[in-house]
């Protein structure tokens, strides 16, 4: 299981870098992508552990993946300004 939180460990932090290298303009500061990424593999490993009771390697590290992924696309802002029109408009 040391293994596996590792190898989520890097997988997240290279999501997340790759997140903040591709979309600078649409996330916050790195100061805050790059632990939730971490955050978001260590979290979706565990889930996948305590669900599949330990499944093996390749199911956890997939669920790892997906969770780090979705806890990233929370922090996106939408790409142009947003234009609010008024009511009577």
């Amino acid at each position: 299981m040391l293994l596996q939180a590792l190898i989520a460990t890097l997988l997240g932090l290279a999501l997340a870098w790759a997140a903040v290298r591709r979309l600078p303009h649409r996330l916050p500061a790195p100061v805050l992508v790059l632990p939730t990424g971490v955050a978001g593999a260590l979290f979706g490993a565990f889930v996948t552990h305590t669900a599949l009771d330990a499944g093996g390697l390749v199911p956890v590290l997939t669920g790892a993946v997906t969770f780090a992924v979705a806890s990233l696309s929370l922090l996106l802002r939408p790409a142009g300004a947003l234009r609010h029109r008024s009511a009577t408009a």
